[in-house]
């Protein structure tokens, strides 16, 4: 789990891969990432937008804008949380992300809140001894 705090507003990352939409032979990793943003501040905050800084094993940089996340800008007044799960694919089979949130108060101030870096790496091979 990766956590970033910013303006008493938690932003926690648990990325996962997933090996059935993968396919390494044709270069394509999937990872999905759940996130939770937890409200521990004492106003009252929207999430307005979001941006990504998503790096590849060949340091390939990808920068993805958008408003809200999976189609919703969620409201949180103070002690909410919100969770979210999305996904990733890359060419390679091992990547960085990182970003943030920009949030609006109920004074209609915008600020951002990070979203802390995690790694996207493929899951090592067991060997088996015999």
């Amino acid at each position: 789990m990766y956590r970033a705090i910013t303006r008493n507003i938690e932003v926690q990352v648990r990325p996962f891969y997933l090996e059935d939409r993968s396919d390494p032979s044709e270069n394509r990793y999937v990872w999905g990432y759940h996130v939770t943003i937890d409200n521990q501040s004492d106003e009252f905050v929207q999430l307005m937008s979001r941006y990504w800084h998503i790096t590849d094993g060949t340091g390939r940089v990808e920068e993805v804008r958008g408003a809200g996340v999976v189609g919703d800008q969620p409201e949180l007044n103070p002690g909410d949380s919100y969770q979210y799960t999305s996904g990733c694919p890359l060419s390679t089979p091992s990547g960085i992300m990182v970003g943030h949130y920009t949030m609006r108060n109920k004074r209609g101030e915008t600020f951002d809140i990070a979203i802390p870096a995690f790694s996207l790496d493929l899951p090592g091979t067991r060997r088996t001894v015999n």
